[in-house]
């Protein structure tokens, strides 16, 4: 079904959805790396600096089994503008920190706060992946497609804000970009509650919480092979990565953590600008379309298990080289930019299948306990971050990273093409 100006039903509302998603995901990035550095200049362990982000994730858990609900009872663009809300009200809470409370009671703030960004993102998150499934044409291929865009276009907007707030922090300071970012999405938000148009759904009054578990194979084994997939980037892209370059660049100069910053923020943007490059391309270099569900279903595990070589090489790799050199900063980085790609391919593939798995009727209920379990492959990657990185340094993150791949690929065998 298309518009008069051969436009499907529904691409009004299709773009913005993904325009308020970008604002989001622009200011989440940004934030996660100025908590990060921030709170490393300050003398935070690894550890201490996985705290930060653990109520982050354990909210988005809670946050998404109720989300799909809460959307399917009063509709998407409540819970969308929820999301946006709540984040200007984080950001604004976070400005308020002060050193002088002293490091518990600066962690504890600090993990409430990243506790209440975890539920606006999540909110925002599934209210712009269950409107693909609402909007997208039905049996034209243009689900791949649709979701395929609207998440790989949000991790190169997530990229550039890990750029952003890296250099934000080094030239203007932590509460100014804090303050900055909260006044640009209220701009943001005010914008899309004038503009939105229609096209998503309402609510229904009779919707029940208890229809949020699922009760469909696939989604199931689906959700738990996303747990170990997202726990295998974090593992070492939370903690690991971050200090090991701080550790190798800077040299504790005020101009040496400029540097340090801009190295570590650039290379994050890169890494997932590349990521959300390849999503959106999925689909083109899957050749989804001509070869249908089944085949990218029975893949999906294969795709998964070539991934694991990656961080496995790179572990034995950097633990054989002992300290640190030129050389084995530059393949770290190349190592890591081509587990990105590989890692893009593995979520778009998740991320069509949830979506081809679900019916319209309760794609919200889906998505939201899909996206619980990839809160929860976060919160594990988080926790194992930090505890790894203490334990056996960056070797420990990548070969936790491994194994996890391997998990999910064994989880992932289990799908099944789904019936008509």
């Amino acid at each position: 079904m298309t518009d008069t100006a051969g436009r499907p039903e529904g691409f009004a509302a299709y773009i913005a959805v993904t325009a308020a998603y970008w604002a989001f995901m622009l200011t989440d990035g940004a934030l996660r790396m100025l908590v990060l550095l921030h709170f490393h200049t300050l003398g935070f362990s690894p550890v201490q600096l996985a705290y930060l982000f653990i109520l982050y994730e354990i909210a988005g858990i809670v946050t998404n089994l109720s989300a799909g609900w809460i959307a399917a009872r009063f509709g998407l663009t409540a819970t969308l503008y929820a999301g946006l809300g709540i984040q200007i009200v984080a950001l604004l809470a976070l400005a308020q920190l002060d050193p002088a409370w002293g490091l518990t009671a600066s962690v504890v703030f600090v993990m409430c706060v990243q506790g209440l960004s975890g539920v606006a993102k999540d909110l925002a998150k599934m209210s712009s992946k269950s409107a693909v499934k609402v909007l997208a044409p039905a049996g034209d291929g243009s689900l791949f497609r649709w979701v395929a865009v609207l998440t790989g276009s949000k991790n190169a907007v997530k990229g550039v804000g890990f750029l952003l707030g890296a250099a934000m922090l080094a030239l203007a300071g932590f509460v100014p970009s804090v303050l900055a970012m909260a006044a640009v999405l209220a701009v943001i938000l005010a914008v899309i509650v004038l503009r939105m148009p229609s096209g998503l759904p309402t609510g229904r009054k009779g919707a029940k919480f208890s229809e949020v578990f699922s009760k469909s194979a696939n989604v199931n084994w689906l959700s738990a092979a996303r747990v170990f997939l997202f726990g295998a980037r974090d593992v070492w892209f939370v903690v690991g990565i971050p200090i090991y370059f701080y550790a190798v660049l800077s040299d504790g100069t005020v101009a040496g953590n400029r540097v340090a910053f801009f190295t570590i923020g650039t290379f994050m943007a890169v890494w997932i600008i590349l990521y959300g490059a390849v999503q959106a391309s999925a689909p083109r270099l899957l050749r989804a379309r001509a070869r249908g569900e089944a085949v990218l279903v029975r893949e999906a595990w294969t795709w998964a298990a070539a991934l694991a070589v990656l961080p496995a090489a790179l572990a034995i790799l950097v633990w054989w080289a002992g300290a640190p050199a030129t050389w084995l900063t530059a393949t770290l980085i190349a190592g890591l930019l081509a587990f990105g790609a590989v890692f893009a391919i593995n979520s778009a593939l998740h991320s069509y299948l949830i979506l081809a798995f679900t019916k319209a009727e309760r794609v919200t209920m889906d998505v939201g306990f899909y996206y619980m379990a990839n809160a929860a492959g976060r919160l594990l990657g988080t926790l194992m971050s930090g505890l790894s990185y203490q334990i056996g340094g960056l070797p420990a993150c990548l070969g936790t990273a491994a194994v996890m791949l391997l998990l999910s690929a064994v989880l992932a065998q289990r799908l099944q093409p789904a019936t008509p």
